[in-house]
């Protein structure tokens, strides 16, 4: 049945149970096996209505389908016989015994024997095991805790336990807006139509040839309109339940005790006695939210329509694929691509000098490849300029802590293949996994620029896999090999976390992955046998076998919704299955893998849409939702019989191993353009481990309708020699965007009288320490209400805090100010607004909150569900969106309260209605989780920033992507791995503020374009944060070193607050800083920092002078620039500024020479050289 035949049952389901068809209801849901009734279940077992119980129980299960489902008939039926033994009803029991419990016995007859033995009893409360049994009631109630456990743990209950959360009357209000539609169709709509009946479509017809003028909405029309909400009477915000997980039941231990409650998202594999008995009846294909069903790969928005004139705004918000129109029953998205985006096209061939064994494209920068070969040597290959940037032979790095039988091996073999390389999530370190004992790990700092960081004997015997995993959120490696044991590593410090133990034969791969908040670990072995663990001790939760007892990988789609394997068996027949994570069977077998006699087929996925594998000396590629092959590729022949292959993470680019000990590249046409773009450019490694940029290809913007390419890659220029000039605050310009500038004394003169405003004692400014009696805690966020009446706060404990002032004669506007103290209020329940934390550390959780315009609610996380609390009484109105993952950064639209963009920590961004409890769009681009989002209603797109350093644009109408860019790095700059980057708009919505810890920059995001660019030049010196004045004349920037700097909107530094300034000396051996700064939306002069002490203080500058500093002289020169500057508390003004001497530079023989200056904070030089950088 396909997934909108389901929830049609579902809204029936609802309807019947609306209108009182108690019987009809449960009818439904035993025939349909898509909802089970706990609560009528738990009655009818409370009443000892066993007939009904076991009835109502066969539209789900039978008694062998499971070891769940034989332990759930056996208890009803046990209590059933011991209920007639009590009676002392002996022919009854005899009955139960024969015609129920008998079929037990072919499982565990000794237990039957036990059974009968009681009827020679006169109680049977004289069997040791059953003298606690106590009345009827009681046993009841303590069997029917049992079943539950045993029914929440039971895979074909999956999904079932927990009804859909639907409105009131559902399946009448889709019928009214189908009348809603219907009734804009017509030719010539009434006023008031007449709707007498649902069998036909509705259709106003003409009275008297007259013409009637256009209606309103019908629904007054329609019976029973009072028994159900009206299109668009919804209120903005209602509370709405949350679903409560459901139960998985190959996670379920298999000891006596069971997990009753786990994630509903985990793969629903049984563990049963044997293979036959994976999958008996399967009853429910998968289902997938019908909200993405029909969607892009990047944004995964819902198809729309356009709304007739005078349609509630529910329709509009309706997807089209949940109205009644036919479609292919298919239960995954379909993707756009075609197969003409299969990277075919063969543009290089790396020599390796030894055989490729494994392959692994870096996660961030798409064209640096790690390769592992069969002597032991591991390269990193840097596609774009064909340069092998690193390699490394194999060697044991510390021989002394070798095991003994280690160095018996060595002393035979002094090299070592490799079985598999992997880089880790953000690429910052990877894994060589060897064929004896031996794992290494090596940190990654661009270029030949290897580290050795780990070094661990990992098995007994080769190693055959690894991957890396974050279960608790803490980066690990999984190790598998021929001793048969998986183990678990902290990649820290290389200490073992897990053994895993229970297969029979050499463990061949592992895969990790994680659905809601499960986290668990797939391995196959060579004997065939597939087994999951969870990151603990207990053992494994599946254990059945591979078509044809393969050998096989696993591996998820790129989404991580599909679950695939490939593998071949003893006797060389190969396989390529997709899984049913509902059921854990097979799911479809692809066709087209040839029979070979030697070796393992090689394949992986791209795109969320095709497979491909190493078969028969070609690479062959399948459509995921098709069977039968697809296309192949000889790749220019010279293959193996099977190569090694891998995609790219965006699937432009695909590698595949030679017979001659090469490496050949495949392209797409985005691929092609990606090489091309690097093309005869120098490559700076430097920035790939933080997964910054320091110059992207260039990208159309986001207004044009030239396609753009998918993939950003750091490059430099190396054809382009640009002078670099030198001016007032270190700013430095690049000549290729730079008209030489003309200078005239008035300039000069300016420089020389222009001074920057120091603020270094407490008497030149205005500050306040808001009052605080609470704990105290770092601040996390920082924001002005609206109205500027308030100062709200969130502290890394999860507690807002508020602070409000009040209108008074030393306060007559009542808004926030440094002259008055406000209030820490509280309503007079005494009650905080606390996030959730969902058992996560202060640490781990990236706090977020978005304030609605009216200063009504707030919205707001820390690393748990999103609460929604109402600001005058602080109690939570709902709460939404458990993770993982968490919400890491939330933003109204504009222009609509109810819909809220929601930065995500697995890197996507939700588009949530909160009023429908609807994700509109799902958009994804970027690979690190989201940092910041900021709309613009003037140009009508999101742009999108995380901590992978990268910019994202997306239209706000069909929620595209339409442009992304990484960040210019400054030279000699690592950011920090989850460095955040924040994004606010100027007010004429076109300018864009981007801050991260290395720089401040403004982007022309009409033309998507860096315009200026800011960094401190002392690595001490990192920014916290930065914002906009409410005029957009100021940028406020705060630094780590406690210092604020004041910036004019083209990054030109007005004026400096040193820390001695505003902060009061407490211990000396503390730091405190900002974390965070706030403007006020009324006063462009005030604004406020929190810091990491959790104090809140409020600035301003002394009423005589009225602005912080003034206004630097006029730029010389325009076009995009580079500033830097240094940062220091305890400097001279020069501290924002460089002293440069002057410099001669030549020009085809043309020596030109500008000015000098040579006095501090009064000189600055200009430098023409167009041939090279004048240092």
């Amino acid at each position: 049945m396909s997934s909108l035949s389901r929830e049609l049952v579902f809204l029936i389901l609802q309807f019947l149970d609306e209108e009182k068809f108690k019987e009809t209801v449960h009818k439904l849901e035993q025939e349909s096996g898509f909802f089970f009734n706990t609560k009528y279940f738990d009655d009818a077992v409370l009443n000892g209505e066993w007939d009904d119980v076991e009835r109502y129980l066969s539209g789900f299960t039978k008694v062998d389908d499971n070891r769940y489902s034989m332990k759930i008939f056996f208890e009803i039926r046990k209590q059933k016989y011991l209920e007639a033994l009590d009676k002392h009803d002996r022919s009854k029991a005899v009955e139960i015994l024969v015609k129920d419990l008998k079929v037990f016995s072919a499982f565990n007859e000794d237990l039957f024997k036990e059974i009968t033995q009681l009827l020679t009893l006169e109680n049977f409360r004289e069997n040791e095991q059953l003298s606690k049994y106590g009345d009827t009631k009681s046993a009841r109630s303590i069997m029917l805790g049992e079943l539950k456990k045993l029914i929440e743990a039971n895979p074909l209950f999956r999904d079932k336990l927990q009804f859909p959360s639907l409105k009131n009357s559902r399946l009448r209000t889709l019928i009214n807006q189908s009348l809603n539609w219907q009734h804009q169709l017509c030719k010539n709509p009434r006023p008031n139509p007449d709707i007498k009946t649902l069998f036909i479509d509705h259709n106003c017809g003409q009275p008297n040839g007259a013409r009637v003028p256009s209606p309103g909405p019908i629904m007054a029309s329609i019976p029973k309109a009072g028994s159900f909400p009206q299109l668009g009477a919804h209120g903005p915000f209602p509370a709405t339940p949350n679903p409560n997980p459901t139960a998985i039941a190959w996670m379920a231990n298999p000891s006596p005790v069971l997990h009753s409650t786990v994630s509903a998202g985990a793969i629903g594999l049984t563990a049963p006695n044997s293979a036959a008995a994976i999958l008996k009846r399967p009853r429910t294909p998968p289902t997938s939210n019908l909200a993405v069903d029909y969607q892009t790969a990047d944004s995964e928005h819902a198809l729309k329509r356009p709304r007739p004139l005078g349609m509630q705004d529910e329709v509009n918000n309706l997807p089209v694929n949940i109205l009644p129109v036919a479609y292919n029953s298919q239960s995954h998205p379909q993707s756009l691509y075609s197969p003409d985006d299969l990277p075919k096209t063969v543009v290089m061939t790396l020599n390796q000098g030894s055989a490729v064994r494994s392959m692994d494209f870096h996660p961030v920068q798409q064209t640096l490849l790690l390769v592992g070969t069969s002597i032991g040597d591991i390269m990193v290959w840097e596609l774009g300029s064909r340069e092998r940037l690193a390699i490394k032979n194999f060697k044991v790095w510390d021989i002394g802590e070798c095991s003994v039988g280690l160095q018996t091996v060595l002393a035979k073999e002094t090299s070592l293949s490799v079985n598999r390389v992997m880089w880790c999530p953000d690429g910052t370190l990877f894994g060589v996994a060897y064929s004896k004992h031996i794992v290494h790990v090596y940190s990654y700092h661009g270029g030949d620029n290897l580290r050795q960081h780990l070094e661990i004997e990992a098995h007994v015997g080769g190693v055959s896999d690894l991957a890396f995993s974050h279960p608790n959120k803490q980066l690990c490696i999984i190790t598998c090999g021929e001793d048969k044991a998986i183990k678990v590593w902290d990649a820290v410090n290389g200490s073992k976390l897990y053994t895993f133990e229970g297969h029979e034969a050499p463990v061949y791969s592992v895969c990790p992955h994680y659905k809601e908040n499960i986290q668990f670990v797939f391995s196959t072995a060579l004997d065939g046998k597939i087994k999951a663990w969870l990151y603990d001790n207990v053992g494994s939760r599946v254990d059945y076998d591979a078509p044809g007892h393969a050998c096989m990988r696993m591996a998820y789609s790129a989404d991580g919704t599909r679950l695939f394997s490939c593998g071949t068996s003893k006797d060389g027949e190969s396989y390529i299955v997709e899984w049913n994570e509902s059921e854990g069977a097979v799911k479809r077998t692809y066709h087209g893998v040839g029979k070979r006699s030697l070796g393992v087929v090689q394949f992986d996925t791209t795109r969320n849409r095709f497979l491909a594998a190493g078969d028969e000396s070609m690479i062959k590629f399948w459509d995921m939702e098709n069977v039968n092959l697809l296309t192949t590729t000889d790749a220019d022949g010279g293959l193996p019989q099977s190569p090694y292959i891998r995609f790219n993470k965006e699937g432009t680019l695909l590698s595949v191993s030679t017979n001659e000990n090469g490496i050949r590249i495949l392209a797409n046409a985005d691929g092609l353009r990606l090489l091309h773009t690097l093309d005869n450019r120098s490559f700076d490694a430097s920035r790939v481990a933080s997964g910054s940029v320091v110059k992207a290809p260039t990208i159309n913007t986001f207004g044009s309708a030239t396609a753009t390419t998918g993939t950003n890659v750091g490059v430099v220029d190396r054809g382009t020699s640009a002078m670099a000039i030198v001016g007032l605050n270190g700013e430095s310009r690049c000549l290729a965007d730079v008209k030489p500038p003309r200078v005239g004394e008035d300039s000069l003169e300016k420089a020389k009288i222009w001074k920057l405003t120091e603020i270094n004692e407490p008497s030149q400014c205005r500050f306040l320490r808001l009052p605080d009696s609470m704990v105290a805690a770092k601040v996390s966020r920082l924001i002005y209400t609206n109205s500027g009446l308030a100062i709200l706060a969130l502290a890394s404990n999860a507690v807002h805090k508020l602070w409000k002032w009040s209108k008074n004669e030393r306060n007559l506007s009542g808004k926030a100010t440094a002259s008055v103290a406000p209030q820490l209020w509280q309503p007079s329940s005494g009650i905080l607004m606390t996030n959730e934390i969902n058992n996560t550390t202060p640490e781990d959780a990236v706090p977020c909150f978005a304030l609605s315009k009216n200063d009504s609610y707030v919205m707001s996380a820390s690393g748990g569900k999103i609460s929604l609390f109402n600001m005058m009484t602080f109690k939570t109105m709902t709460t939404f969106m458990p993770p993982p993952p968490a919400a890491t950064f939330l933003a109204f639209h504009p222009q609509d309260n109810n819909v809220i963009a929601i930065g995500m920590e697995d890197s996507s961004i939700q588009i949530y209605n909160v009023r429908v409890d609807e994700v509109k769009s799902k958009l994804k681009g970027h690979q690190k989780r989201i940092t910041g989002l900021a709309f613009s209603h003037h140009l009508n797109v999101l742009v999108s920033s995380g901590a992978d350093a990268q910019l994202c644009i997306w239209s706000t109408d069909k929620w595209e992507k339409q442009g992304s860019k990484f960040l210019q790095i400054p030279t000699g700059r690592v950011p920090s791995p989850l460095a955040e980057t924040r994004v606010q708009f100027h007010q004429d919505q076109i300018h864009l503020l981007v801050v991260h810890e290395t720089q401040i920059a403004i982007y022309d995001v009409s033309k998507f374009e860096c315009l200026r660019q800011w960094s401190p030049q002392e690595p001490g010196g990192l920014i916290t944060h930065a914002t906009y004045s409410c005029d957009s004349q100021s940028i406020y920037t705060s630094f780590e070193d406690g210092s604020v700097g004041i910036f004019t909107p083209t990054l030109r530094l007005k004026c400096r607050i040193s820390p001695s300034a505003y902060l009061q000396p407490s211990n000396p051996n503390s730091r405190v800083y900002p974390v965070v700064i706030a403007a006020h939306p009324s006063e462009p002069s005030q604004f406020a920092l929190g810091l990491t002490d959790g104090g809140v203080y409020v600035l301003e500058p002394l009423e005589a002078e009225g602005k912080w500093g003034t206004m630097p002289p006029a730029e010389i020169g325009a076009g995009p620039s580079i500033v830097s500057g240094i940062v220091g508390s305890d400097r001279p003004s020069r501290s924002f500024c460089s002293s440069v001497q002057s410099t001669c530079c030549r020009s085809e023989s043309r020596q030109v020479e500008l000015f000098r200056i040579d006095e501090l904070r009064r000189s600055f030089v200009l430098e023409l050289d167009f041939e090279r950088v004048a240092k």
